[in-house]
């Protein structure tokens, strides 16, 4: 076959509902049976898994004739290594987009909506019927970018992880998380249900709900006029992250004067583990690719050195 380039493409994909349930149950008519007996609609579940094999078919097609062509399942992306000169792109929803990303360093992303009737794509600005033009502008370097701010988290065990949208610290399961948190000249012990960093990118989505979750709570409580708070959400290239404690408890021992704040690189969040087991970082909603955080594990956490290109 006759290329353009000698570029390679890194195709990032996912599975879908379907590929999930066909995971756990062995066959599609397994599958079937399990759905439609909880009176769900397995149509449904057809649909939008025909619709995105197709849709993966036709950006291998696009992309071959332009450069070398690598499928990579989301599930790993924590153990794959991308070339400098890759140019990446990701075919599925928002949340794929923030997972490839913060395994990126400064090659441009692609985010690419398989299915806009279905998905409305808040970081996917382009369809697969603009890929073509669009590849071909970014390897003309032609195409703008606009950069994203990440998080980093490093631990005293020389261990490290970043995050696109947002870090959680605390407990895996659903029990109170035991730490020292300290931001400048402030500093407490604390019992929470964890702790979210947040950065520009991330900031309409679980800093949202957490913001506008607060407001509400002190409204209904007399404690604030408005249940609605003022938009909070800030720029993707932000010299800033913010960290937000939930449900923090007051008690002889643990404080809640420091339970939000701006997080910099002259400032950064330190933070203590006191859990004995069960403490953990992850970041973006990825679960299993998570820093163990237990007694004696400090973290600090500020803006990472490197950041994401999205293709725009």
């Amino acid at each position: 076959m006759n290329r353009l380039t000698e570029t390679k493409f890194i195709l990032v994909v996912r599975a879908t509902r379907l590929a999930d349930l066909k995971a756990r149950f062995a066959t599609k008519s397994q599958a079937k049976f399990y759905v439609t007996r909880l009176g769900g609609d397995f149509a449904d579940y057809e649909l939008e898994d025909t619709a995105y094999q197709k849709s993966i078919a036709r950006v291998q097609q696009v992309l071959s004739t332009l450069g070398r062509v690598q499928v990579v399942q989301r599930e790993f992306l924590p153990n794959f290594v991308f070339g400098p000169e890759d140019v990446v792109v990701t075919l599925g929803q928002d949340g794929l987009v923030a997972n490839t990303l913060k395994y990126l360093n400064g090659q441009p992303l692609v985010g690419v909506n398989p299915d806009p009737r279905r998905w409305d794509g808040q970081l996917l600005p382009f369809q697969v019927e603009d890929l073509e033009k669009v590849t071909r502008e970014v390897l003309r370097k032609g195409r703008p970018h606009r950069e994203v701010t990440m998080a980093e988290a490093k631990l005293n065990t020389g261990l490290s992880l970043c995050a696109v949208n947002d870090f959680f610290i605390g407990m895996k399961s659903h029990g109170s998380a035991r730490y020292h948190i300290g931001l400048g000249k402030r500093a407490e012990d604390h019992s929470s249900s964890g702790v979210i960093v947040s950065t520009g990118l991330g900031s309409t989505g679980w800093f949202k709900s957490l913001m506008t979750g607060a407001s509400a709570v002190a409204a209904a409580a007399g404690q604030a006029k408005d249940a609605v708070p003022r938009d909070t959400s800030f720029p993707w290239e932000s010299e800033h992250l913010f960290f937000t404690v939930r449900e923090p408890f007051p008690s002889k021992t643990t404080g809640t004067a420091l339970v939000f704040g701006r997080v910099t690189t002259a400032q950064p969040l330190v933070i203590e583990s006191r859990m004995g087991e069960g403490g953990v970082i992850f970041s973006d909603g990825i679960e299993h690719d998570f820093l163990e955080f237990n007694s004696g594990t400090k973290a600090t956490i500020a803006l990472a050195e490197r950041r994401g290109r999205l293709v725009v």
